[in-house]
């Protein structure tokens, strides 16, 4: 019988502007965008230019320290644009879509009929590798590394996140698949976490080369760093990979069919969305594809995933590698005179009991971008460990990564946590602190200093 793991500590945000479960459209992407920025610490070598054609398979950048990973076109088409950055940083390969889609042909195989290095290759060279992600840092797997583990997880909790049952209805085949083929990467298990409220009927509980594990509570129970803790704590010297239940579909689809499908039901969403709903789409395609979604007169913040911790993409920007979810929420550019000092704002959500939201615990609000108030002194709160139910003390790992101290850093945490485990800590922040990017500065000086 699978264990239960119980979860006391976290929030969920009541936002508007959950997605109803069906599909309202199938996006025919005009042009689509392969983007280097979507992986952490990724050196890219540009293996096309403006003008050259490419199938959905074909590689378009490689990396650069390890050039066997490829990253790969999810159309085929014309490349119309290479976008760069300050010091010529590649930023975007856009890539305008032909109306009749070509794949390359990759050779639908048994996996039982692979050994680890065949599968490896494969997903090297399909472009797929990179949806393993590597703990510590939360970045692309080595591919010479034998993980202790690989986990997913089976739902998310994140606000207004599409839901994992109706996203992948028709994919139980794919997802086992993808699931055989990962068992053989690794000496320990494949570890699949469930939730509580729905475990019975859900279907994903019937897959089997896995070790189930059922999480209940509020977000973040749904993060796979958070339940990597409940299951099997990352110490100095341990390697563990995750994927997500999306992409183990994807790689699934690899070995039946031989194609590299990037297609995924992505979930319209947030309180500026004026009709939250699903939409076929493929990673990469522009934000212009769902622009009948947005309320008009309104200035719109296009985050590509939630809103914790998606990307503000731009009306003009595209969806991400590992994203079936966009949230479109009101920029809160607008000043509130004396805002603290009204003690009754039925339309606002505090975490306290500030305001009176605590008394209409069903109620979701039409939340913005607005900080309502700036950054100050970093002081001391117990605000923070109500909404981590992890093992570490983020207040003393976020003041060692602003000082730089490797052995603290490694004393209080770094190795268990990326960016999404904290965003609930900046979310409540009564200081207004940058979580995510104080400890995305701290992995970054971990990766360089410990390489």
């Amino acid at each position: 019988m699978s264990n239960i793991i119980e979860l006391k500590k976290g929030l969920n945000i009541p936002i508007a502007g959950k997605a109803v479960q069906k599909a309202k459209k199938v996006v025919i992407p005009d042009v689509v965008a392969v983007k280097p920025t979507d992986f952490r610490g990724l050196v890219p070598k540009l293996l096309v230019k403006e003008g050259d054609t490419v199938l959905a398979g074909s590689p378009v950048f490689a990396d650069k320290t390890k050039p066997e990973i490829l990253f790969t076109s999810p159309v085929s088409g014309t490349v119309s644009e290479i976008v760069r950055g300050e010091k010529r940083k590649l930023l975007e390969i856009r890539i305008k879509a032909d109306k009749e889609q070509k794949s390359v042909d990759f050779g639908a195989v048994k996996v039982a009929s692979l050994d680890e290095s065949q599968i490896k290759d494969l997903l090297m060279k399909s472009g797929l590798w990179p949806a393993l992600i590597q703990r510590p840092y939360g970045i692309i797997a080595d591919p010479s590394a034998k993980p202790k583990g690989i986990f997913i997880s089976a739902f998310s909790t994140a606000p207004l996140a599409a839901n994992t049952e109706f996203a992948l209805r028709d994919e139980f085949e794919n997802i086992q698949t993808g699931i055989n083929a990962l068992a053989r990467l690794t000496n320990g298990k494949v570890h699949v976490s469930f939730n509580r409220e729905n475990y019975a009927g859900t279907p994903f509980h019937k897959l089997e080369n896995i070790e189930s594990h059922i999480f209940g509570g509020k977000h973040p129970a749904g993060n796979v760093g958070v339940q990597i803790s409940h299951i099997s704590p990352i110490v100095k010297g341990d390697t563990v990979w995750t994927v997500s239940l999306m992409m183990t579909a994807a790689i699934g689809k690899l070995f039946n069919t031989g194609k590299y499908d990037m297609s995924r039901l992505v979930a319209v969403t947030g309180p500026k969305a004026a009709d939250p709903s699903y939409v076929k789409g493929i990673a990469g395609m522009s934000m212009k594809d769902i622009a009948e979604y947005c309320t008009p007169g309104e200035n719109i913040r296009f985050i590509s995933g939630d809103v914790l911790t998606g990307t503000n993409v731009g009306a003009d920007g595209f969806l991400g590698f590992f994203d079936n979810q966009i949230t479109l929420i009101k920029e809160g550019n607008e000043h509130e005179l004396f805002g603290w000092a009204k003690p009754i704002r039925s339309s606002q959500f505090s975490t306290s009991h500030t305001y009176f939201s605590w008394l209409t615990p069903k109620k979701t609000y039409d939340m913005d971008t607005n900080l309502h108030g700036g950054p100050r002194a970093f002081v001391m709160s117990d605000v923070y460990s109500k909404v981590l139910p992890m093992d570490i003390y983020p207040v003393y790992l976020i003041k060692a990564c602003l000082a730089g101290d490797i052995d603290k850093m490694e004393k209080f945490g770094i190795y268990e946590v990326i960016e999404e485990d904290l965003a609930l800590c900046e979310y409540v922040c009564p200081s207004k602190i940058e979580f995510q990017s104080i400890l995305s500065d701290g992995i970054s000086l971990m990766m360089k200093e410990m390489a």
